[in-house]
């Protein structure tokens, strides 16, 4: 079995050179490593209906379920939202300022918060330009697929 010291100069090697996969091989152990690609947050498409809910949304007489409500936010605002499943991170670290809080100008591709997804760290970053206006999740909350993480006014 692979140490984890060792297991942890790999990701760091991953990360370092912007790796997706990672595959070693020798006569005594197999290791494959794959993390997801740099995310650029698009805005939040149309909640689509999957096919396996359709059924049970039409039986309870609602609509299916979906990601969490993000709290009441005015009309007219772009959104940057969660291209994965994970846990979200306003701040590189507990004791570090957040990338961006409310007031603040947000560029596009600039880092909006980092998603931790199965012990891999992907930077979020903004497609929207303009002034944070409301951040819609706490840090270390859990995200959903095109959950709002920020509204963002032009």
């Amino acid at each position: 079995m692979i140490e984890s010291s060792k297991l942890r100069e790999l990701v760091q090697l991953m990360v370092d050179n912007d790796l997706t996969e990672l595959d070693l091989r020798d006569d005594k152990e197999t290791v494959t490593l794959k993390r997801a690609g740099q995310v650029v947050v698009q805005a939040a498409p149309a909640p689509m209906m999957m096919p396996a809910m359709a059924p049970a949304a039409a039986a309870s007489g609602g609509a299916p379920a979906a990601a969490p409500a993000a709290p009441a936010v005015e009309a007219g605002l772009d959104f940057v939202v969660s291209p994965m499943v994970g846990t979200c991170y306003l701040a590189p670290s507990p004791d570090a300022a957040s990338f961006v809080k409310v007031g603040d100008p947000i560029s596009s591709g600039q880092v909006a918060c980092l998603i931790e997804a199965m012990k891999v760290f992907n930077e979020i970053k903004s497609d929207k330009a303009g002034k944070v206006v409301q951040v819609l999740v706490k840090n270390g909350e859990a995200v959903e697929f095109g959950q709002r993480i920020f509204a963002v006014r032009a």
